[in-house]
Formats: C-alpha cells, structure tokens, sequence
C-alpha cells in the first residue's frame, strides 16, 4: 500500500518499491554490509542480491502513512554486527524522513549471513 502525503493542491503518492529502494541504497551506504539478502522459500537459501536487486532484500509496510521496513542484509567478518545494525537502522531512518517527508515506525535488520568481503 502506497503512503500518500496530502497537499493543499493534490496529493503524492510514494510507492512501497520507491521506499525500498532508498532503504536498500542507504543500507548499502553504512560501514561493514556486503548486500541485501534475498530469501528463495522453497529452500530456505539465501542469495546475495546485486545492487540493482537491493529492494528484494527489503520488506516495506505502510500503514496511515507510517512505515515499517524489514531489511534482510548479509555483512562482513569480522564487524561488530550490534553496531552495523544500529547503524543501518539509523541511515535507513534519516534517509527516508528526510527525503520523503513521512514518518518511519519501524526498523528491523535481519543478518541472514556473513561473509569475507
């Protein structure tokens, strides 16, 4: 479901992809995350996704213009992952408020995997 920010001349529809999109390129930007995750449910495997496929790692609700993300990320070895998770969760944050103008509820990071960069 599409957030909608309502105007005195109309209104703008930011759809969930859109939001994806910027949580993936800003997760990408933090210290310590090798790519998104994507979850292949017949087997349980995971794949690490290309940058232009950063948004199938990346589960977006929006509920009266509150938003909620679930990321899916795999990170380097050896980085503290309570911290690259912070991290991530606070440029996810910044990056969607400031650019979208909507209020985000929730952030969840998900480390499916960790890998030599």
């Amino acid at each position: 479901m599409p957030a909608i920010i309502n105007r005195e001349l109309g209104n703008i529809v930011i759809e969930d992809s859109v939001l994806a999109n910027i949580a993936g390129i800003s997760a990408m930007e933090s210290y310590g995350i090798v790519g998104m995750a994507s979850k292949n449910a017949a087997d349980g495997i995971f794949e690490l996704l290309r940058f232009e496929n950063l948004s199938k790692g990346i589960v977006v609700k929006t509920d009266e213009n509150e938003i909620s993300i679930e990321l899916h990320v795999v990170l380097e070895y050896g980085v503290k992952i309570s911290t690259v998770g912070e991290n991530i969760i606070e440029r996810v944050k910044f990056n969607i408020e400031n650019l979208t103008g909507l209020e985000v509820d929730n952030i969840e990071v998900l480390v499916e995997g960790i890998r030599l960069k």
